[in-house]
């Protein structure tokens, strides 16, 4: 296998969804440093300054409206990918992010905190885009045997992505008042990289053969990405595929919901993957500051601890990386949910009695950590694949619209609710997405099928048989129900 595949992953993950992981995480620490600007801004427009309560309206908005930013470029990523093909939306996805650097960096010299917003929003959209066209444009490009491999790529990149964001936000790097807007226009250089090394790559084997009938420049990009050799197998697949669509066009959303034969695929996309902020793990995440805290731990230090989280989140997506082709997706992630479930479950005991005994800190340190390996080792890599495995060429563009724009839904309500229920609740919120957990670890267990090692006709066809077998139960049901009335009537 040629090198160039795996330097394609790095490319697309670096402009791709490396960007996602940089701007959820980077805007931590600028955030005292940029209500201070808008305070002053205020100020001299205005000649008074403004109340607590508009500043924190306006810091909310600019840390939510990257949500919608996003929902609006996953929204379009299934037009771009169909329409220019995987490679010019994945280079397209950089336009946004470098006007919003610009935007942002310029805002202070501007005088402008509604440049702050504008570049959060412009942001927003190209990570959105580019979320959703990196793990189909990798998982396209891979052969069957690595395609889960290359697929998770994306999911390391967002965990890179957090890490370089919380070591850029310290005070030794760009962490204080006078570079704020340089931390903020940093997602300028992945971009341009991006820009720079992407044209040097062929489109998706894929796209090429099957959307743009192009057999010879599919052969031309299969031998580019994988070298030299035999891979009439795979070519084959794919015509199977392409003869199975039968010359179809690109599906819609709305013909995913009405389209029968993929209501099984749909179900799962949407259980498994389209509800995972669900799981908690940014809930974990804004716990484990204060579990840092009574831990012992000085508040000076806790940014470096969260280092020390974003490096167990790598290490925990390369480990998926090395399981991902032996153990298989279906494993990996029924079990991986099942230790989330009961590592919640344990949290919220300790949490309860974080003041009781001592030692009880220590063991919510523990258990945040072991609930960020599994989630890394589970639901983050696996389900970068999974949209690209259940799904044929004609409906994976709207399936992974779908499943975009329900995540950034997800994430928008669950920011503005969180702290209510937090609130309500406190530690026995988690019970909320223990229930999320432990429900999909059942489902994932007894209905998905492996998906590991399979053409996507043939993961077409285990779909099939569910729908199937769905049929012959509820044709056993009526008969014994018929059965029933007989023997009523006799």
């Amino acid at each position: 296998m040629s090198y160039k595949l795996f330097l394609l992953a790095f490319v697309l993950g670096i402009g791709g969804a490396f960007q996602y992981g940089l701007q959820v995480s980077i805007i931590n620490s600028p955030a005292e440093y940029i209500k201070s600007f808008i305070r002053e801004t205020w100020l001299k427009r205005y000649g008074s300054s403004p109340s607590e309560e508009m500043i924190t309206l306006m810091w909310s908005f600019v840390v939510s409206i990257y949500s919608i930013g996003g929902l609006l470029g996953s929204l379009s990523a299934g037009y771009f990918s169909v329409r220019f093909g995987r490679k010019k939306a994945m280079l397209f996805a950089n336009i946004p992010a470098l006007l919003s650097a610009t935007l942002m960096g310029l805002s202070r010299l501007c005088g402008s905190y509604e440049m702050i917003i504008a570049g959060r929003l412009f942001s927003g959209m190209g990570g959105g885009l580019a979320l959703n066209i990196n793990p189909m444009y990798a998982g396209e490009c891979a052969p069957r045997k690595l395609r889960g491999l290359i697929a998770m790529t994306a999911s390391t990149a967002i965990a890179i992505g957090k890490f370089v964001g919380f070591a850029l936000g310290l005070r030794e790097a760009l962490g204080v008042d006078a570079l704020w807007p340089v931390l903020m226009a940093v997602n300028a250089l992945p971009a341009l990289v991006q820009l720079l090394t992407l044209p040097f790559f062929p489109d998706s084997p894929r796209y090429l053969l099957i959307d743009k009938k192009d057999k010879e420049g599919c052969i031309k990009a299969v031998k580019q990405l994988w070298g030299e050799g035999d891979h009439m197998a795979e070519m084959d697949d794919m015509m199977a595929e392409q003869k199975a669509i039968c010359g179809e066009k690109a599906k819609s959303v709305c013909d995913l919901f009405r389209d029968k034969a993929v209501r099984w695929q749909l179900i799962t996309l949407f259980l498994v993957s389209s509800c995972m902020q669900l799981i908690g793990i940014n809930v974990v995440y804004s716990y484990a500051y204060d579990v840092f805290i009574k831990a012992g731990i000085s508040p000076a230090q806790t940014h470096y601890v969260s280092l020390g989280v974003g490096i167990t989140e790598i290490l925990s997506t390369v480990l998926c990386g090395s399981l991902i082709e032996r153990a298989g997706r279906k494993t990996l992630m029924w079990k991986s949910y099942t230790v989330m479930a009961l590592t919640l479950g344990l949290l919220t005991v300790t949490l309860s009695l974080q003041d009781s005994y001592s030692w009880i800190p220590y063991c919510s340190v523990a258990l945040i950590f072991i609930f960020i390996m599994s989630f890394g080792v589970g639901p983050a890599g696996v389900l970068c694949s999974l949209t690209t495995e259940i799904f044929i060429q004609s409906y994976r563009p709207a399936a992974f619209v779908f499943n975009g724009a329900t995540n950034w839904i997800q994430l928008f309500i669950l920011g503005f609710l969180f702290p209510f229920i937090v609130e309500g609740l406190g530690s026995f919120c988690f019970i909320i997405f223990l229930t999320y957990c432990l429900s999909v670890a059942i489902f994932v267990f007894l209905v998905m099928p492996e998906t590991k090692g399979k053409t996507m006709l043939q993961v077409m066809e285990e779909f099939n048989r569910l729908k199937r077998g769905g049929k012959k139960r509820q044709t056993a049901l009526q008969q014994s129900n018929c059965s029933v009335m007989i023997v009523t009537r006799l």
